[in-house]
């Protein structure tokens, strides 16, 4: 029986861990299965310009999987079981049940409402496809003049405030940030930062918590009501409750807790990678939620898979960060150099430059989920042990 290898979501992480994995073993030992709820790639770091009206192609995963080996299920997983080690899914065909020997939980975060009355009933986010949809619906009729407010200072905020600014000059559009906008940017970034902002017209709330959403207006901590015909919450991201309800091991977040390996510490049948992993980085801190970190931790969790049903030593990735992109709009950006512990080095690249090299990295990332299996060794590797579940198990 060949070893069966489940890789739950097709989002940065989980497709590209797919495809290097039918790339480095052997479908006579493995068979590998891909679990997404929709049928395409989606490019999370540009669903605000598919809010603002965009128009972004999707790539078909079974397109990118064509000719790999790599199965695709297209589900919605509902649960996970990691004692006799099964997936609960559901589709248009019903429930189900999937089977495995190891288990790749990538499945992402959505957007975190941090229980603020309001959030859920009249809030819009574009932390996914349908989300970024809806209020692309709703921008699309909001009429000249309209008031648009983003909360949230992070990345999220700051590249959905200016993409929405410089594409709807006609709008009001504001940010509510609970500290200082770019605080954590050198001087120099920081500077640049507000001098986008101000060109293009974004009124900044800073120190400015929101307490609650209404239809028409936010409510700020200290009583403040800030006008919004619409509201787009990126106050951070949340992890689904699938893992927790597992019994697997989990962080307060929610996220699975791994070891350097990205190894579930409580059933090393289970990797997770990306938002869903609760790992530690080089500087002895807990990896944000990203795209970056996805990229690190589904190269080490692949890695680790693969050198664990081979009978090698597990290599280790680097998990540390060089640096932060910022768009600012198609025609500006900001790129934050930053040390080993993630703090600002006072050297930046602003301007057209910097927004280039940024559409370039996400091209880049496009490109490589299209292609996911380019580059890897072509030799494909057997399994050390007979691919039978106890065996294999066994050999872990």
């Amino acid at each position: 029986m060949k070893h069966r290898i489940v890789v739950l979501g097709a989002g940065y992480a989980g497709a590209f861990a797919a495809g290097n994995l039918a790339r480095r073993l052997s479908p006579a030992d493995t068979e590998i299965t891909v679990v997404n709820a929709v049928p395409d790639f989606v490019e999370r770091m540009r669903l605000h310009q598919l809010a603002i009206g965009q128009d972004l192609a999707f790539r078909k995963l079974a397109d990118v999987f064509a000719g790999t080996g790599v199965r695709l299920r297209l589900a919605r997983v509902t649960g996970v079981d990691p004692e006799p080690r099964t997936v609960a899914v559901t589709s248009e065909d019903g429930d189900g049940e999937l089977a495995y020997d190891t288990l790749l939980y990538a499945l992402g975060s959505s957007v975190a409402h941090h229980g603020v009355p309001g959030v859920v009933e009249y809030a819009f986010d574009v932390t996914g496809r349908s989300s970024a949809l809806r209020l692309r619906e709703r921008m699309a009729g909001l009429g000249e003049g309209g008031t648009v407010l983003v909360v949230g200072e992070g990345l999220t905020g700051i590249e959905t405030a200016t993409e929405f600014a410089e594409s709807r000059p006609d709008l009001s559009v504001a940010l509510a940030a609970r500290g200082e906008l770019g605080a954590w940017l050198s001087p120099k970034a920081r500077r640049h930062l507000r001098q986008a902002f101000d060109r293009l017209g974004i009124t900044v709330h800073e120190h400015t918590g929101i307490e609650a959403v209404e239809p028409t207006r936010a409510i700020a901590v200290d009583g403040t009501s800030l006008p919004a015909d619409v509201t787009v919450w990126s106050a951070g991201f949340a992890v689904h409750p699938i893992a927790a309800a597992s019994g697997l091991e989990v962080a307060e977040s929610g996220q699975i807790v791994v070891d350097r390996t990205m190894r579930s510490v409580s059933h090393p049948d289970v990797y997770a990678a990306g938002d869903c992993a609760y790992a530690i980085g080089e500087n002895g801190r807990p990896l944000p939620m990203s795209c970056a970190s996805a990229g690190f931790t589904n190269m080490q969790a692949t890695a680790a898979i693969i050198a664990r049903l081979t009978s090698n030593e597990v290599p280790t990735t680097g998990l540390k960060y060089h640096g932060n992109h910022i768009s600012l709009g198609r025609r500006d950006a900001i790129f934050q150099m930053v040390d080993g512990d993630v703090r600002s080095k006072s050297w930046y690249l602003g301007g057209r430059i910097a927004a280039r090299l940024k559409s370039g990295v996400l091209k880049g990332a496009g490109w490589g989920i299209a292609h996911p299996t380019f580059g890897m060794p072509k030799r494909k590797r057997r399994l050390a042990t007979a691919p039978d579940r106890a065996g294999v198990r066994a050999a872990a």
